[in-house]
């Protein structure tokens, strides 16, 4: 081997290397999907009365699979009552959200090309009785994760499976975002 063949045989192993330790690295970044009641966290006087998702404005960026609003405002509404449905607190709360927009990835070339999938919305949180606003408004974005880093998910999951996992990721972020003002749901500060 030439010197030159040398250098470039490294640099390929040392960016193929990096490449795969971010890839192990960053698999951590998904959300996880708390199973029961004792993985979630702390809500105090929190009561789910309703979700409200509307998409009627979301706009799709290419590249993506395409997906109809009303199942955005479906899945996206089954997730937030799954995760939020759990809680019993004595006082009763909206989260709306507004589907700004959304990118399903399409199937890709591996790690020349791995499209991500992305969700975009804008929540707020109010109260039942009074009804007021009480967070927001707050736009979020979510990805799927990086369990995709060198094959996109598009090779891997169907548009539904792929909306499912970014409704689950935007209901953990809505979680987080809520408790970063714990005082709306009667926790301490």
């Amino acid at each position: 081997m030439t010197a030159i063949t040398t250098t470039v045989t490294r640099r390929r192993f040392g960016a193929m290397a990096t490449g795969a330790l971010l890839a192990g690295g960053l698999g951590g970044c998904a959300t996880p999907d708390p199973l029961g009641a004792d993985d979630l966290p702390a809500m105090g006087r929190f009561r789910l009365v309703s979700p409200i998702v509307v998409a009627k404005d979301a706009k799709r960026v290419p590249p993506s699979r395409a997906a109809s609003l009303a199942d955005w405002e479906r899945v996206m509404e089954d997730e937030l009552t799954r995760r939020f449905g759990r809680y019993d607190g004595d006082r009763g709360y909206y989260i709306a959200l507004a589907i700004d927009g959304y990118a399903l990835a399409p199937p890709g070339i591996p790690i020349v090309l791995t499209p991500k999938s992305i969700l975009v919305v804008t929540a707020n949180l109010w109260t039942a009785a009074p009804q007021e606003k009480v967070l927001g408004p707050e736009q979020i974005v979510t990805f799927e994760g990086a369990e995709g880093f060198l094959v996109g998910s598009g090779l891997r999951k169907d548009g539904d499976a792929q909306m499912r996992t970014l409704a689950r990721n935007m209901a953990a972020k809505v979680q987080r975002w809520i408790l970063e003002t714990p005082a709306v749901v009667g926790l301490p500060a």
